[in-house]
């Protein structure tokens, strides 16, 4: 991240020991104005958000709505997301496969919910964010949990719900194997006696959802540097 260099005006912005509402302002009318258009764009936004320790509630929202915009509305396939994509995403606000911003996962989040298709591996990766909760207590899912407990709580239902949105059914979860896989894995981390009972009206619906077929597509707008956007931050 030492080596980018920000052009004007982000780099006023830059090593702010907080991010106000006016700095969001100034982001917005100068330096993205269109929004994010290229890798370079991701770059800066993510330099931002990872060098400055205090943040407004403006830019929360900023960089949930930028990010999102970018990826699911300008970039290939526009409207939807695609494997590569999907990859690039979880490479971008991961390390070891854990989320550590809480504010990265609701952009995650946020990402699934607008987009019209979301390839099984993000949804599975949202997921193990709760398994990763449960088990070993780090992460951003860890962070945002109100109780900690071994078993499933009315906030856990809440996110798995999100995450698996429209898969219902005729009363049925269609879920890939990846998403189901990961089901277990928080299944066989909880107490059942524990567990809200919600839970189990989750596992007895679910059915393997045999559609699913791995595809291969590029990004039309993004160069293939996006694919090792994280290595330069």
């Amino acid at each position: 991240m030492s080596e980018l260099r920000q052009s004007f005006p982000a780099h006023l912005v830059a090593g702010k020991s907080r991010l106000a509402a006016d700095d969001v302002i100034f982001l917005r009318n100068y330096t993205f104005p269109l929004g994010l258009r290229t890798s370079d764009d991701v770059l800066v936004l993510m330099a931002l958000q990872n060098s400055c320790p205090e943040k407004c509630d403006e830019w929360d929202a900023f960089f949930i709505e930028a990010l999102t915009d970018f990826i699911v509305h300008y970039s290939y396939p526009q409207g939807s997301l695609d494997e590569i994509n999907a990859a690039w995403l979880v490479r971008l606000l991961s390390t070891d496969g854990v989320v550590n911003s809480p504010l990265e996962l609701r952009l995650i989040l946020n990402v699934i919910e607008a987009s019209s298709n979301v390839p099984p591996q993000l949804g599975a990766f949202a997921l193990d964010q709760l398994r990763v909760a449960i088990e070993e207590g780090v992460g951003a899912y860890a962070l945002t949990r109100p109780i900690t407990r071994p078993g499933i709580t009315r906030h856990d239902l809440d996110y798995i719900c999100r995450i698996l949105r429209s898969k219902h059914d005729a009363g049925r979860l269609a879920l890939s194997p990846l998403k189901i896989a990961v089901l277990e894995r928080i299944a066989a981390a909880t107490k059942s006696n524990s567990n809200h009972p919600g839970w189990e009206d989750i596992l007895d619906a679910i059915i393997i959802r045999s559609e699913d077929r791995p595809t291969i597509s590029r990004w039309l707008r993004v160069p293939d540097a996006m694919l090792t956007i994280q290595d330069a931050i």
